[in-house]
């Protein structure tokens, strides 16, 4: 059984998809995936320097050079999902074939808006108040208001998302989210056994 666990940024997906994976559950990351792609001898190094070599620093496809060369010419993104997006499905699909027999989890932040939410059995949504989003993100300091509020354009809405979602985890407290996850875990068993 295929689980899709999705949410906008800031909702708390990665802290929620480490519950599934300390609960046994073999968890598939896209934004990992895609690391290791670009990661020194990762497979899509090759494809991408030969695309756009400026962007290929020290073996390792960077992150930083991708996002200026977006930035300057809105081609370049879909060059670039071309490249990308067929080596980061056959990751999964490794993923899944190594586990066959298993109910595993993919935690993709895109998934309905990439339709990967057709290949999932279940969705689960994660998800917590706008204000805490903002709050939450803008805490880490990694971006400004504009750049999250530019994100959140482009990601579904969260209302959207839990009207889609077989599951929401409201992840306003850990302990609420934990108590969910068993919760999840232990009706998806009844059905994958039924």
């Amino acid at each position: 059984m295929i689980v899709g666990l999705t949410g906008s940024i800031g909702m708390g997906k990665s802290t929620t998809a480490a519950m599934f994976r300390a609960r046994g559950v073999p968890v598939w990351d896209a934004d990992e995936a895609v690391r290791t792609l670009y990661a020194k001898d990762g497979a899509a190094v090759k494809a991408l320097g030969a695309r756009f070599p400026s962007a290929v620093v020290d073996g390792a496809v960077s992150r930083d050079v991708l996002k200026s060369l977006i930035a300057a010419d809105h081609e370049v993104l879909k060059q670039l999902e071309a490249i990308v997006h067929p080596l980061v499905a056959a990751n999964r699909q490794m993923f899944l074939d190594q586990h066959r027999d298993d109910l595993v989890l993919l935690d993709i932040p895109l998934l309905f808006e990439t339709g990967a939410d057709a290949a999932v059995d279940k969705i689960v949504v994660v998800s917590i108040s706008s204000d805490i989003q903002r709050a939450r993100v803008l805490a880490r300091g990694t971006m400004t208001e504009a750049e999250f509020d530019t994100i959140l354009a482009k990601q579904l809405p969260d209302s959207e998302k839990r009207r889609r979602a077989d599951y929401v985890i409201e992840t306003a407290s850990i302990e609420e989210a934990e108590r969910r996850v068993s919760e999840i875990l232990e009706d998806l068993k009844e059905h994958h056994h039924a």
